[in-house]
């Protein structure tokens, strides 16, 4: 999926997708606590493509079950099971956001996203987005938050897309975001020059 869907039917449609959403499972990698058995040769890039031993793994289902069992502790990543804690490397955040879609306008929207990995979140006050910026470019990087501590790098063209829904924000003009269920995530700054 890729790019941004459009659709305004209401509540209706949205109450049926949140209901989709948090209706999916995951194992309780939360509640698992295996012995650490070390590191495997298993890194995540910052597109969101997983590699093991250097070479990608190009088949989804077997990516989508790994991510299923993601858990990250303090500033690590590893894939838990009931009997295993394995290491990987992750360049950036573990996912990669590449679809959008937005039910409703303005501070009644609600934007759904979904990442490579089949991943689908509604932005909210827990699922939210910020946007950092790198210190020597300023070049914007966009995230939001997925589950568990983990965060999905948003893609350039779906940024793009939440720039052209951006509006300014309530009492700061030069600061631009966008609404999603009921809450306002600043996007970035616009000066005289432009953003």
């Amino acid at each position: 999926m890729a790019g941004k869907k459009q659709n305004n039917n209401g509540g209706r449609v949205l109450d049926e997708i949140v209901k989709n959403i948090s209706d999916k499972s995951y194992p309780p990698v939360h509640l698992w606590n295996p012995e650490f058995c070390g590191d495997i040769n298993m890194r995540i890039a910052v597109n969101g493509s997983w590699h093991y031993m250097d070479s990608p793994i190009t088949r989804h289902e077997m990516v989508r079950l790994f991510s299923t069992v993601l858990r990250k502790d303090g500033d690590e990543y590893f894939l838990v099971t009931p009997v295993e804690k394995l290491a990987i490397t992750v360049d950036d955040v573990p996912f990669f956001v590449v679809g959008m879609e937005c039910f409703g306008k303005g501070k009644d929207q609600a934007l759904s996203f979904e990442t490579l990995t089949d991943d689908k979140v509604i932005a909210d006050s827990d699922h939210t987005i910020r946007v950092a910026h790198d210190p020597q470019t300023g070049e914007p990087s966009p995230y939001i938050h997925i589950r568990g501590g983990m965060d999905g790098r948003i893609s350039r063209a779906v940024y793009y897309e939440l720039i052209n829904l951006a509006e300014p924000m309530k009492g700061d003009k030069n600061t631009l975001g966008v609404w999603s269920s009921g809450e306002f995530f600043p996007l970035g700054q616009v000066d005289e020059g432009g953003e």
